[in-house]
């Protein structure tokens, strides 16, 4: 076989690029009669230490376009740059937007997936306007009664919660930095709290932090806090 048809046949088509989130989801709740559809995410759930994060957000009107709605994405898909910019315009413009923050202790006395439902739920309670109706990023559910819908990969395909997303991660990422501020040492304005290499060499030197979550592994095994300089 001649080389070029070798590597003809070797070759590979580049990945398609993220589908943006669109309003499909929205129109479609609002054609059955709810008006008020929130879209919600959180982040949070995996790190060793700082809160989980739940953002809601209600953006959908039919006669309103922003021309920053295009932009919205998965938060993991945008530079931190990106994801500042677009959450000041959800702050500013949103119809409503709420956020639930959860403690590293809280997390270690309900568990994280109860803790997850309740930041959930503390972000509807800040909505100026009440939703009427949740669409939620994976499996997630919110234990109110509201009319739920989960979508799996929702932050990649809908708009609401792709702006959720943003919200939570944006607002969670600046408590990081602050605990950084508090806790000089462990590095949580790098790493955020996960289980970084850099992140579990402090953990080894220092101990756990008091914003650390002493319910995961492998905080727990760690041994009493330490603060830096104080032995």
């Amino acid at each position: 076989m001649p080389t070029s048809a070798r590597a003809k046949g070797k070759a590979k088509r580049a990945p398609k690029p993220p589908t943006a989130p669109t309003f499909e989801v929205e129109a479609a709740a609002w054609a059955e009669g709810y008006r008020c559809v929130a879209g919600l995410d959180e982040v949070g759930r995996g790190p060793l230490a700082g809160p989980v994060v739940a953002a809601a957000v209600v953006l959908y009107q039919p006669t309103v376009e922003h021309p920053w709605f295009a932009d919205l994405r998965d938060s993991k898909l945008l530079t931190a740059a990106q994801r500042e910019r677009l959450a000041a315009c959800i702050l500013n413009e949103a119809v409503a937007c709420g956020i639930g923050v959860v403690s590293p202790q809280d997390i270690d006395g309900l568990g994280i997936t109860k803790a997850n439902r309740r930041a959930m739920t503390l972000a509807l309670q800040q909505c100026a306007v009440p939703p009427d109706c949740l669409l939620l990023d994976g499996r997630e559910w919110v234990g109110l009664n509201v009319h739920q819908r989960s979508i799996i990969k929702g932050d990649r395909a809908v708009r609401s919660i792709a702006a959720a997303s943003i919200i939570a991660k944006v607002h969670r990422d600046r408590i990081m930095a602050d605990l950084e501020q508090v806790h000089p040492g462990w590095g949580f304005a790098q790493h955020k709290g996960y289980a970084t290499a850099q992140h579990l060499a402090a953990l080894r030197a220092l101990g756990p932090s008091p914003a650390h979550r002493r319910s995961f592994a492998p905080v727990g095994g760690v041994g009493q806090a330490r603060l830096p300089g104080l032995g």
